[in-house]
């Protein structure tokens, strides 16, 4: 999240050999490097987005504070041996950072009444999160898919990088549409798992992305035909995880 610090561990097993050096990337550019024998030991340079604190990293670990949108990208370990086998290895990572929605997504366009025959025009707007939230229409828990129904608009960019997301809804309403004597109509905003792919899906982070937020809107029957809505707002909170494409 912005703000936050972030700890990136660089795991490696030398065998018998000494360290000769530890140094860290973001994309091409060298921001850490980690030398045993040189005074001192740890030294970081300056690479756009990334903020090094030198006392809570080492030879195993760099800690970057401060973390913002600049920070997200691929980094890269390189861990070099001493004399006599000079043996190196490298691995990297995607991190990127996010910022959760804070609000529930919003249904506007609702009418205070509706007849059969009648043309719903509903607008779902997300939360102000990044990257973009996902939204998704549902009629009667059936995901909406069909693209004549739904209309999309630009995105709107507020500060600090953030962006809302609005999905418009039109369809012609149908006895079809009630079941039980009453229409449900949900909007969802989630944010995406696959946040960034190469070749193959990478494994970012093993830990939970939170928050997959709703709004309900609930259309009740009657016997004249004549149907009147009621907005439900709530919250429902589910785990998206990073996978591994293998």
């Amino acid at each position: 999240m912005p703000g936050e610090s972030a700890v990136l561990h660089c795991d490696y097993d030398l065998g018998g050999d000494a360290l000769y050096a530890v140094k860290w990337y973001k994309e091409h550019e060298e921001f850490y490097r980690y030398v045993p024998r040189a005074n001192p030991a740890a030294t970081s340079y300056k690479v756009e987005g990334v903020h090094v604190d030198l006392s809570k990293s080492d030879s195993m670990k760099v800690t970057l504070h401060s973390v913002g949108w600049k920070t997200s990208g691929l980094f890269r370990c390189e861990v070099s041996a001493e004399k006599p086998s000079f043996a190196s290895a490298q691995s990297e990572a995607r991190m990127e950072v996010v910022s959760l929605p804070q609000e529930d997504p919003v249904i506007t366009g609702v009418e205070p009444q509706y007849q059969i025959g009648d043309e719903i025009n509903l607008n779902c707007t997300s939360g102000r999160s990044y990257p973009e939230s996902i939204l998704h229409w549902y009629i009667n828990e059936q995901q909406v898919v069909t693209p004549a129904s739904l209309v999309r608009y630009p995105h709107t960019h507020h500060k600090h990088g953030l962006i809302s997301v609005t999905l418009g809804l039109k369809f012609t309403l149908s006895n079809r549409h009630f079941l039980g004597g009453s229409m449900r109509v949900k909007c969802t905003a989630s944010m995406s798992p696959e946040l960034w792919r190469g070749d193959r899906e990478s494994v970012v982070q093993s830990m939970p992305v939170k928050d997959m937020r709703e709004a309900l809107l609930l259309v009740k029957s009657s016997s004249s035909n004549i149907f009147y809505p009621t907005i439900i707002l709530i919250i429902s909170l589910c785990a998206i995880v990073f996978w591994n494409g293998d």
